[in-house]
């Protein structure tokens, strides 16, 4: 009792406080991760304003057609804007949302915005990183062109914009409902849009546009502090004066306020999936009678509210990647039910939640399964049982979870389906408010009715996929094994034992596909045999290759269920190390290099998700050392506080809580599986303060930035040489104290994980 007294004291003292005058959020720097150096990846993230799990997303767009380099509309490279939309994916590889732009000008009422070389036939504006910045729930950037000071904060449903126009200059805003993601990418087309000028102060309307996500319906109620004197309205080629409406497929839009004054002009605009009467009623919700301050300061507070769930202790460095992490994994999912409740449900039904449940979507569950949403259930309990429930709604219309939702619709990226462990994870854990019965009929359903690169019927006849009949098929099969052995815990957690044997069977499958002339794991047809040639460096892409998103290399490790086995297969501990320092250290580079690839160390590649578990499988041979070396590499080498702060996309988060997880010194390779190994603590300590009032502490005592290696470790005061810790371990609260120095010791070689 006097140690754990002792860590909350030196919480308040040392580690940031709100009491002590620092705050969580200054130390959160949304431009990390906004755009690489030329040639490499990045993070894909935004720096616009947002809420924790809002559904506004507001930031700039530097691009007239943003694509899959910019999937979130904005690149740090770029040194013009063209407007602020409301809605992006963040850190995704593909691009979509951007929604409803706004664009502040003066002399300037053309209405197609202009590339940086076409500059006098359209509007965009130049603009520099020295006038603009960002916090959580708040940007500011200076228009060069129009000398307009823009400022962006956000609630839950509403963008908030502040343009300060210079003394005496006709004031314009510019909306376009023509604005997107490049339309080329996934045949993206506007359906149908209207604006519609209610009164002076008020603008309504909507846009249908397929994608990605097909036929997504935005409403928005666009409210004004100035009344607008003039405007015209244009579809397409036709532009029309002073009309009170206008519907179309190419929509935009000019307003003009007169000269300007002292007072700057105040845009608020809500959004609905519903409809515009329920934009009406989410603004007047969250915006009634608050000023654009009150709008920041209440996005301060709520983003200060969730950051300080996790304190850390470290240098100022340590704790700007720390929190922007922490930070980027509660951008999305993201909420998709207004205020009264009502949502667009798969079917483009619309329907009603009960009581205070909120509907969410901006599933990535390729990439959020392994840790982001470990660290949800961990950090957001509440908030789990509504994203499961979310999920499980899909399932009612669909017959399966969803693989990759946004916008309340699955567009079937990616392979498996991981709202199963997900799910599975759940409820062995606890979590409450989730119907359980319900939660095994959608888990066990979506592993036997078949979706796409989810054919079971070819699954279970011969026990792997075989690449002629399904491609992707090593990837596919080393995944859906590990989804089938989440479903068989949960069959034995309910005491189904005829599921338990079938899914326990199913979770095998992978061996199927080891060949042990290669070693590795390879293709092979419907008639058994090995497709040739065979090239373990070679990468495939989504789709025409056995391995997605990676190669033979990266996926040899992919069987998180079933650690003890791969090393059996491997040769025994002494040949599963050789071959982790083999592929540590090999630094042969397909030709055919993927996009996705990158982060490299030898074929680790950390800038994508199949890679990330990898660095802790040492623990399991009885090499904890080798685990601590590469996972303070990976800390140090490929993640910093740029632009190009990510070794690759942050797809969703998982990149960041891959940080987050590591950085206090453990991760979830089997995120079901109900502990997490132990690697390096990347801080200097840390207090996690959990939903049951419980506070786990993370102690870390060492003298040098280059103590890196793990000497001694307690458990609440009694000596600890497991190289794991278990969940219920941090929900009872406690300290977990590491000693540290800078060459490698015997610590936890005795104890190889068995789990």
């Amino acid at each position: 009792m006097e140690k754990i007294l002792y860590g909350l004291f030196f919480v308040l003292i040392c580690w940031g406080s709100p009491v002590y005058g620092m705050k969580l959020t200054d130390y959160v720097n949304p431009f990390i991760g906004t755009g690489a150096v030329t040639g490499s990846l990045s993070g894909n993230n935004y720096p616009g304003a947002t809420v924790p799990f809002g559904m506004v997303q507001l930031s700039p767009d530097t691009r007239v057609a943003p694509d899959w380099a910019q999937a979130s509309g904005y690149d740090y490279n770029d040194n013009t804007i063209i407007g602020f939309s409301h809605t992006r994916l963040s850190g995704t590889g593909a691009s979509d949302f951007i929604d409803i732009l706004l664009m502040p000008t003066v002399n300037n009422r053309m209405t197609e915005a202009a590339e940086p070389k076409e500059f006098h036939n359209g509007y965009q504006s130049f603009f520099s990183h020295q006038e603009e910045s960002a916090r959580p729930g708040y940007y500011q950037v200076f228009l060069k062109d129009y000398k307009i000071k823009a400022e962006l904060s956000a609630t839950v449903h509403v963008g908030m914009h502040r343009y300060t126009y210079p003394f005496g200059q006709e004031q314009h805003v510019i909306l376009d409902l023509d604005h997107s993601a490049n339309k080329a990418s996934w045949s993206r087309k506007i359906i149908n849009a209207q604006i519609r000028l209610v009164d002076n102060y008020t603008i309504e309307g909507y846009r249908i546009i397929t994608g990605w996500a097909k036929l997504r319906k935005i409403y928005f109620r666009m409210e004004l502090s100035k009344p607008v004197t003039t405007c015209t309205l244009v579809d397409g080629d036709r532009r029309y004066e002073n009309m009170p409406v206008i519907n179309g497929t190419c929509l935009k839009a000019v307003f003009d306020f007169g000269k300007a004054g002292k007072e700057p002009l105040l845009v608020k605009v809500a959004l609905s999936p519903v409809s515009v009467e329920n934009a009406r009623e989410n603004m007047r919700k969250e915006t009634l009678n608050k000023s654009f301050d009150d709008v920041v300061a209440e996005a301060d507070n709520a983003w200060e509210q969730e950051l300080g769930k996790i304190y850390v202790k470290g240098s100022r460095l340590k704790k700007e990647i720390f929190y922007t992490a922490l930070y980027h994994t509660m951008v999305q999912p993201n909420t998709m039910s207004d205020v009264n409740g009502e949502y667009m449900a798969a079917d483009y039904s619309v329907r009603t939640l009960k009581n205070d449940e909120k509907h969410y979507s901006t599933f990535s569950l390729w990439d959020t399964f392994r840790a982001a949403h470990p660290l949800y259930t961990l950090m957001h309990p509440r908030r789990v049982t509504d994203f499961v429930n979310s999920m499980i709604r899909q399932y009612d219309y669909y017959g399966y979870l969803p693989v990759w939702q946004l916008w309340g619709q699955d567009n079937y990226c990616m392979i498996g389906n991981h709202s199963i462990p997900v799910i599975a994870d759940a409820v062995l854990k606890g979590i409450p408010g989730i119907d359980v019965n319900k939660a095994y009929e959608a888990v066990y359903n979506s592993s036997c009715i078949s979706h796409p690169n989810s054919p079971f019927d070819i699954w279970e006849k011969y026990g792997y996929m075989p690449e002629n009949l399904q491609t992707q098929s090593v990837s596919i099969t080393l995944e859906q094994s590990y989804d089938d052995w989440c479903v068989a815990r949960l069959a034995r957690k309910l005491g189904k034992s005829k599921d338990y044997r079938r899914f326990e069977r199913r979770s095998e499958f992978y061996k199927n596909l080891y060949d042990f002339e290669t070693n590795f794991f390879r293709p092979k047809n419907n008639t058994g045999d090995w497709i040739k040639p065979f090239d373990p460096y070679k990468y495939g892409a989504n789709g025409g290759y056995p391995f997605t998103e990676g190669n033979a290399w990266q996926y040899y490790w992919y069987v998180p269920h079933q650690i003890k086995t791969l090393i059996e297969l491997t040769g025994g501990d002494k040949a599963f190390i050789s071959k982790l320092d083999e592929f540590f250290t090999t630094e042969h580079i397909s030709r055919e290099l993927n996009d996705n690839a990158s982060g490299f160390i030898g074929q680790y590649a950390h800038g994508n998700e199949p890679s990330h578990h990898v660095a802790y499988l040492y623990n399991y041979a009885g090499a904890p050392w080798k685990t601590q070396k590469y996972v303070a590499c990976i800390l140090d080498s490929l993640y910093n506080n740029t632009s190009a702060g990510y070794a690759g996309n942050d797809d969703c988060g998982e990149m960041s809580a891959w940080y987050v997880f590591s950085a206090m010194g453990f991760y979830p390779v089997n995120p079901v599986g109900g502990i997490y190994v132990i690697g390096t603590p990347g801080v200097d300590g840390s207090v996690m303060t959990l939903e049951n009032g419980n506070k786990f502490e993370i102690k870390v005592l060492r003298k040098t930035p280059h103590d890196i290696y793990i000497q001694s470790v307690t458990l609440n005061g009694r000596k600890y040489d497991k190289t794991y810790i278990t969940h219920e371990d941090i929900l009872s609260g406690g300290m977990l104290e590491f000693k540290m120095g800078p060459e490698p010791s015997d610590w936890g070689k005795e104890s190889p994980l068995e789990i």
